[in-house]
């Protein structure tokens, strides 16, 4: 088999996920304040960079799906070098650009490629070295996703106090450049992982259209009303689509997504909705208050403010870390919503926040989204057999583009629309995403309570070797539907 001469480290292996994820997740936090000069540059109007935003994120999202179906009849190796020259390519398209179709092109590629690459990199990562390395492919995992979100204010922040746009998009090029060497380096080619599997085009089609039309409705809101057919008819259609793919993977044969598996069990199911709750609710945490901010304050000043969301951001992935072979896991999720619902509580308390009051917030929320989205992803990757870790990845990941990514026009839509001012909109989509952070929270411990699950110490021997997962999770509702919650009393009902 081909091999590149750094193939099997994992440091070398872990860098090249950090370069080919971090570059666009940056972008996605750090672009708002650069939207102004893009716009200006480019000859073209915010509504129509709004479009190109929700474009690359319904990119995102489906290539979620797209990664998995290519893994199973395409060699996967050599896969992730395609997608990361394309990477390359859409991040010098963005850079370069000289009008607005060329860069929301290059915009979408990069939208596309990195999560591509986030599916088809990160759980070899994770499962493909022995066990002492999976603390640190946590850790990983972690900075690059919510640690890249967290750093993205305040980049764009002193990138608009620099002046113009170029320069970031051009060091994220050399990154995408970096990650595209190493993707070489660590080269070791792997043939499909299931021929045999069946072309699912109904379920890329699902999510393609699903993911396009939900994403175009919310970009669409900037400009329109909220009720109307470019916003509010594609949106709901879009979620329709969305839904009816669950319902398609979860009743399919041999699905694409492993949705029945997931949806049938309570661990599982109790980590996604933290997940996706986590996501919603911090939207407006973070870029509700910032565009009130950005009233009074220079960019700089205001990317600084929510420099302790990053802080918060690395605490949280050491934690993770730490507590990836313990019992303890199970509780860090439940640990970050209360976090999370603080960090909004004190964004609430005063609008817009004061400088102390937006350290305190940023930095709680920081530690908030970093402690449940990660942790609720492996806590419901542990509860299926390591075999499955991609899919699982690829179902989080959908669900919670959606939850983040078309949420956030929802609330920004919201913010100026309601209460008379910019003020006391922000205030009411802030309450809204304290009520969804208490109500994921809640959600999580009673589907525990009812399932009857109980936090475990995760064998990860056994997770690894590809056929078990690393604990025993009831199945959904156990204790309600009288069904066995130990696997002791399911090995006896099933003889």
């Amino acid at each position: 088999m081909r091999q590149g001469p750094l193939a099997g480290r994992w440091a070398a292996a872990a860098a090249m996920v950090t370069f080919a994820l971090v570059p666009y997740l940056v972008l996605s936090a750090a672009v708002e304040p650069l939207t102004p000069s893009i716009a200006s540059d480019l000859h073209t109007t915010l509504q129509t960079l709004s479009l190109g935003s929700g474009l690359a994120n319904a990119a995102y999202a489906v290539g979620t799906v797209l990664a998995v179906q290519f893994a199973q009849h395409l060699p996967q190796r050599r896969m992730m070098v395609l997608y990361a020259v394309l990477l390359v390519i859409g991040s010098i398209l963005a850079a370069s650009a000289q009008d607005a179709p060329v860069f929301i092109v290059g915009h979408v590629l990069q939208g596309l490629c990195t999560s591509l690459l986030l599916i088809s990199a990160v759980p070899p990562l994770a499962i493909g070295y022995p066990v002492n390395k999976l603390r640190d492919t946590a850790v990983i995992m972690n900075m690059c996703i919510f640690g890249a979100v967290a750093l993205g204010p305040t980049i764009g922040g002193i990138q608009a106090h620099a002046g113009g746009w170029r320069p970031l998009f051009w060091i994220v090029a050399g990154v995408s450049a970096t990650a595209l060497v190493l993707s070489l380096l660590t080269f070791e080619d792997a043939p499909p992982a299931d021929p045999d599997a069946p072309r699912d085009l109904p379920a890329i089609v699902l999510a393609s259209v699903g993911c396009l039309a939900a994403f175009v409705g919310a970009s669409e809101l900037l400009t329109h009303p909220f009720v109307g057919p470019t916003t509010l008819l594609p949106l709901l259609g879009g979620l329709a689509l969305i839904v009816i793919l669950i319902v398609y993977q979860f009743r399919a044969k041999r699905p694409l997504l492993t949705v029945r598996t997931m949806l049938t069990s309570t661990i599982p199911v109790a980590g996604v909705l933290v997940a996706l709750f986590a996501a919603a609710a911090s939207v407006s945490a973070t870029a509700l208050t910032a565009a009130v901010l950005l009233q009074q304050y220079e960019p700089l000043t205001v990317g600084l403010l929510y420099l302790p969301e990053a802080a918060g951001a690395v605490i949280t992935a050491v934690l993770l870390g730490a507590l990836i072979k313990r019992k303890a896991l199970h509780y860090m999720p439940l640990g970050g919503m209360i976090f999370l619902a603080a960090g909004i509580a004190v964004f609430r308390a005063q609008v817009p926040p004061s400088q102390v009051q937006t350290l305190v917030a940023s930095g709680l929320t920081g530690i908030g989204l970093g402690a449940t989205v990660a942790p609720a992803l492996f806590v419901a990757g542990f509860s299926l057999p390591s075999a499955n870790l991609q899919r699982v990845f690829a179902i989080v990941e959908l669900l919670r583009a959606v939850a983040a990514f078309m949420i956030a026009p929802i609330f920004a839509h919201l913010a100026v629309t309601v209460g008379g001012s910019l003020e006391a909109g922000t205030a009411t989509a802030l309450s809204i995403g304290l009520a969804i952070a208490v109500a994921g929270a809640v959600l999580g411990v009673a589907l525990y309570l009812v399932g009857g699950a109980r936090p475990q110490k995760p064998d990860l021997d056994r997770f690894l070797d590809g056929d078990e997962p690393a604990w025993y999770s009831p199945p959904l509702l156990a204790k309600i539907r009288g069904l066995p919650d130990t696997p002791a009393a399911a090995a006896a009902s099933s003889e």
